[in-house]
């Protein structure tokens, strides 16, 4: 209990660090607002007429294009706080903060605990910020309070896997820039999948890829959540790919950074 009782000090002390390094620097944080509000507007606004007369009003739930697109895009917000995590994450070793660390009595779990856990906070306010905009630029869910929480915490169950696959890419990257590149497919993979356009209307090996990465049964869950459209197997599908993505970049993670430790 007391090595418990030590991690859980020490993770609290962390996070607090993390949280407070993230208020000295916010433009990470306003990127991940600002990449998905950017795109949220340009889909709507310049191609919405476009686009949404070709989806039609089943596949949006009844509504507007911007009831199909919304779900996508807010789930962009996740992807991209992967990329601060990565960045944050490889700061830290690149200017020798990490070694020195390894060096205090403290928890080895409470480095990669502190980052992953402010990174799912800083996260989770974006998410909720392009929420808020979405809903202001047209979007109408028709979700219940049940439903609210169950997307939300479908989204935070996504977040922790991405920040923990993050984590461990801040960890092998060489410097800053290239932990910035790194995440960055992982931004765009919902493009891919069913975030802009339904994947029937998609060629043939495009349509393969698009229905089984995991991006998609993610999109779809939430768009049934919010718009009530048919969900089918996504939800399990989806929380499989994240319960997966989860251990793995743990595992991951913490094998790396203890691995460091040895060299």
């Amino acid at each position: 209990m007391a090595t418990l009782s030590y991690a859980v000090r020490d993770s609290r002390t962390m996070l607090r660090r993390n949280l407070k390094k993230a208020l000295r620097y916010p433009s990470l944080t306003l990127t991940v607002v600002i990449m998905p509000v950017m795109m949220l507007l340009l889909f709507n606004y310049a191609f919405g007429t476009a686009l949404g007369s070709g989806i039609g009003a089943s596949a949006a739930g009844g509504g507007e294009y911007i009831d199909y697109l919304a779900p996508g895009i807010i789930l962009m917000a996740a992807t991209s706080g992967a990329l601060t995590t990565a960045i944050s994450v490889c700061m830290d070793k690149t200017e020798g903060i990490v070694n020195r660390f390894r060096t205090m009595p403290i928890s080895r779990a409470s480095f990669l605990t502190g980052h992953v856990v402010g990174s799912l906070i800083q996260t989770m306010i974006s998410i909720v910020l392009v929420v808020a905009v979405a809903l202001l630029v047209g979007f109408r869910p028709a979700a219940t309070p049940v439903e609210w929480l169950a997307t939300l915490g479908l989204l935070a169950l996504l977040t922790l896997a991405l920040t923990w696959l993050a984590a461990g890419i801040g960890l092998v990257a060489k410097n800053p820039e290239t932990a910035s590149n790194i995440p960055m497919p992982l931004t765009f993979l919902p493009f891919l999948g069913s975030a802009i356009v339904p994947t029937e209307s998609m060629p043939t090996a495009l349509r393969w890829f698009a229905e089984y990465q995991p991006f998609t049964p993610i999109i779809d869950t939430l768009r049934g959540l919010w718009l009530g459209t048919e969900i089918g197997g996504s939800a399990v599908t989806g929380l499989a790919w994240c319960v997966g993505l989860t251990l793995v970049g743990y595992v991951w993670a913490r094998r790396t950074f203890k691995s460091g430790a040895k060299r």
